[in-house]
């Protein structure tokens, strides 16, 4: 490998097709020897060691290893620090160019900028692109120029925008001749950096017709197979955003929607990252939080006497999957019902969903609490009770995973909805009265 070459550093777009920076290093002139990093400044920080998502993408490098052999490459896979990986790739290759794509969370950009100018002290670019959203950044402001904070006018401007320029598929593989021709001695196992291998079932790459043009009659419903299941492709990129909206656009508009709502969420990331660590709305920082250890337990572990909430929990722990509806469901009781800080209940879910991604889940928490953009107003409680009748009728969703409901071995109820109700109305209208004193 002594002559020059591009690195395509593979990171949330595990995929060879429609991959925009991919596509960017094969048409640079250069042979590209693609790369992907098992971060240990990430992987330190999961405590649970046969942790799905690992497993996930170590299945999909695989599968990305035997397609690149096809065109007479291979994969690159390393273990350890962005940093030190990237000096010691530095050191054994004559690298003139790395191509990679956007990531808006704050460890990310921490980590591209780091790395940018430790490739620039050596004289090689570094080059990134839009990838796993339609619009980002400033794509999509207001008039004057300032973000959008409220997701309805976001919405109609970004669908306003909108043009086949922003779905075209990148013809990546137009170009796989020019991948480095090599061959590795394969991706390390998991068990070399810690992690365990086991057998589990992911949700299929599979865009279900039905389910897309059906998905606003039968989004809401837990016990219908009516959500795509695609959370976990679009987060690590296995699935391209722009063939998926190309194949939605004329199909479902609720579905559309989705997917301008990630784009919306991770907006609101780059444009205001301190919402990772602190309510968006400043005033909700002075929620005074009951913090009981005891019943955050029993909200983890679906044994809080509100049959939906336990259901959801349940069904996350199991398969690192929890319906929608059911998410807004189990976030708001833990708020609203038990008083418990929102980043407890974001953190749980992080550590849990397969389809964790920050923007979406730190959004949709903050949506729940009454702290974020576009949030409900916190006078609005849903009552675990009431949603389970009305999306769960025949409680086939609820019979699934809590079956013991209805019998004297079910738990009693942590709390009286209407008690805990009045309850976190005062707390609330106390935290936003101090702001505005």
């Amino acid at each position: 490998m002594d002559d020059a070459i591009a690195v395509f550093w593979f990171r949330r777009d595990l995929r060879l097709d429609d991959n925009a920076g991919l596509y960017h290093a094969l048409k640079s002139g250069l042979p590209v020897l693609p790369l992907f990093i098992f971060d240990t400044n990430i992987l330190d920080e999961l405590e649970d060691k046969a942790d799905k998502r690992v497993l996930f993408i170590h299945q999909e490098l695989h599968r990305l290893d035997e397609q690149l052999r096809e065109y007479g490459s291979a994969l690159r896979v390393e273990v350890g620090t962005p940093v030190q990986v990237w000096r010691q790739l530095i050191e054994k290759l004559n690298i003139e160019k790395v191509f990679t794509n956007h990531d808006f969370e704050p460890y990310a950009i921490e980590r591209d900028a780091l790395i940018k100018e430790l490739l620039g002290e050596k004289g090689i670019s570094f080059h990134t692109y839009k990838d796993h959203v339609i619009f980002e950044k400033n794509e999509v402001v207001k008039e004057d120029g300032t973000p959008y904070t409220v997701f309805t006018p976001y919405s109609r401007k970004w669908k306003s925008k909108l043009s086949p320029f922003y779905y075209k598929s990148y013809p990546t593989l137009k170009y796989a001749h020019n991948f480095l021709k090599w061959s590795s001695s394969g991706i390390p196992a998991l068990e070399s950096f810690g992690f365990k291998t086991f057998s589990f079932t992911f949700p299929e790459r599979v865009v279900r017709h039905d389910v897309v043009v059906h998905y606003g009659e039968r989004r809401d419903f837990p016990a219908v197979n009516g959500t795509s299941r695609l959370g976990i492709h679009l987060r690590f990129g296995t699935l391209s955003v722009r063939k998926l909206l190309a194949y939605a656009l004329d199909k479902s508009p609720s579905f559309v929607n989705e997917l301008i709502w990630r784009d919306f969420y991770q907006m609101i990331l780059w444009h205001f990252p301190h919402v990772a660590h602190s309510a968006f709305r400043a005033e909700y920082n002075n929620i005074e939080w009951e913090n009981d250890t005891e019943k955050f337990m029993r909200w983890c572990n679906g044994q809080t006497g509100y049959p939906i909430v336990d259901a959801g929990m349940r069904e996350l722990n199991e398969t690192g999957y929890m319906h929608n509806r059911v998410r807004m469901i189990t976030a708001s009781f833990l708020t609203k019902h038990l008083l418990i800080d929102w980043r407890w209940g974001e953190a749980y879910f992080a550590a849990k969903l397969l389809d964790f991604d920050l923007a979406a889940n730190n959004g949709g928490w903050q949506w729940a609490a009454g702290s974020g953009t576009d949030a409900a107003p916190y006078f609005r409680i849903f009552n675990p009770s009431l949603q389970m009748q009305k999306f769960d009728p025949n409680a086939l969703y609820v019979k699934k995973w809590v079956p013991e409901w209805g019998t004297d071995r079910y738990v009693k109820p942590i709390v009286q909805h209407e008690v805990a109700r009045k309850k976190a109305l005062e707390v609330y209208s106390r935290a936003v009265r101090i702001e505005k004193e």
